[in-house]
């Protein structure tokens, strides 16, 4: 689905500041790869250039990423670099950002967010019927209709959350790339989360990128994993099989560090 080839990414012109440093990376169809590092080790940025956002300064300095994408209700294949990934966002491609206060517009109510976030071609039509369907999906995601209703603040973190990843899984997308998707939330608001994206990509047969910092997360949902250090991948491969025997010395560390890796790990997939 998604090819990033020896990619270098970072920021400004004149005085350029690498984040990311020669990845290479492949995102298959129906699976779920994690992407795990700590803070600044380039996760966030590769998931932009992944995404085809420059709007924050970004700038791919070398290799490419590149995708192909086949629209289910169509049959029509598309093959695109990140350069022209802005056309396909929230069709093919949908992005869950960190925070979601920062993220949902305080100023205007949900229902408004959700409805500018879709393809033309769903908001096209009675607009009555599609509120509709909205509020039937987030039913999905333990969320009444009435919130669509209500602003932002009025909202619980994890209720903002969860109307994010409602967002970027409305319209079946191919590939839905999750940044740090529960970060600053509680254990079992996490758990919850977690569970309904793992729910969504069993059910659509997409592909979900999931980026967290947390081991334990990795551990529990992720098919593969790429382990960032300084903006390389020092590892990769089956998330069970590095965790068994993980070879690089960070990826060691990493997993030393946990004082215990909590529940069992989800059942393969048929």
């Amino acid at each position: 689905m998604i090819t990033v080839d020896t990619v270098t990414v970072g920021y400004g012109t004149t005085a350029f500041v690498k984040a990311v440093d020669a990845v290479t990376l492949t995102i298959n169809d129906n699976e779920i790869l994690g992407i795990a590092g700590e803070s600044g080790s380039g996760k966030s940025t590769l998931m932009r250039a992944i995404y085809g956002d420059f709007s924050t300064g970004l700038r791919i300095a070398g290799g490419t990423v590149t995708g192909r994408f086949e629209d289910e209700r169509t049959g029509v294949v598309t093959e695109a670099q990140s350069r022209d990934f802005g056309k396909l966002w929230w069709d093919q491609i949908s992005y869950i950002p960190q925070g979601s206060m920062s993220v949902l517009n305080p100023l205007m109510r949900v229902e408004k967010q959700v409805v500018d976030g879709l393809p033309k071609r769903e908001r096209e039509g009675d607009r009555a019927a599609l509120r509709a369907r909205i509020a039937k999906f987030l039913e999905g995601f333990g969320l009444h209709e009435s919130v669509l209703d209500a602003y932002p603040h009025q909202l619980s973190g994890g209720m903002r959350q969860r109307v994010l990843v409602a967002i970027a899984a409305f319209v079946n997308p191919r590939l839905i790339l999750a940044d740090e998707p529960t970060t600053a939330l509680d254990v079992v608001v996490q758990k919850k989360i977690l569970l309904m994206m793992v729910e969504i990509q069993r059910r659509l047969r997409n592909s979900l990128v999931l980026v967290s910092h947390d081991l334990g997360v990795h551990y529990q949902i992720t098919d593969r994993l790429a382990v960032m250090h300084r903006g390389k991948i020092v590892e990769m491969g089956p998330t069970a099989e590095i965790f068994a025997n993980p070879k690089h010395e960070y990826t060691q560390t990493l997993i030393a560090s946990l004082p215990r890796i909590d529940g069992e790990r989800r059942e393969a997939r048929a």
